[in-house]
């Protein structure tokens, strides 16, 4: 599969990074799978998601291939986006995200999954993902930050 093994996972974190510098956009939520990947991202003003993905895939599939040593396509199809035009559409696709690795067999919990943003957020990593929102915690409290601070 394309993302497998963790390399391939951590070299498309990579470029989410990269891209973070180069757009201004926000990605809310992620998971990267064995053979896809899910994003919510917001793009900020004056961006437009075509372009910010244009860069993202096409930046990967360089990489990859030069690492691989291929050449020609790495992905199969164009990405597949739409609008979250409500709360609870997007609610709906947090969970979706957040569940995707234990449908898929990758591991039985979530929390545990390395390349979504469920672990990320719960990690304290803010080089993705902004801080979770209020919003977020209360109706996904299994985001809050594991970093505890210990005081005598």
């Amino acid at each position: 599969m394309l993302l497998d093994p963790s390399e391939n996972k951590m070299l498309f974190l990579s470029i989410l990074k990269r891209a973070g510098k180069k757009y201004a956009f926000q990605i809310e939520n992620f998971c990267i799978m064995g053979n896809h990947i899910h994003l919510i991202i917001k793009p900020g003003a004056g961006e437009n998601l075509s372009s910010i993905m244009q860069w993202i895939l096409s930046v990967f599939a360089m990489a990859y291939n030069r690492k691989h040593a291929l050449t020609g396509h790495v992905w199969g199809e164009r990405f597949f986006s739409r609008i979250l035009e409500n709360f609870k559409q997007l609610i709906d696709a947090f969970a979706y995200i957040d569940t995707n690795p234990v449908r898929a067999h990758q591991t039985d919990n979530p929390r545990s999954w390395p390349f979504g943003g469920l672990w990320h957020q719960r990690h304290g990593c803010r080089d993705i993902l902004p801080a979770a929102p209020e919003w977020l915690l209360l109706l996904f409290p299994e985001r809050e930050s594991r970093l505890l601070t210990f005081q005598n």
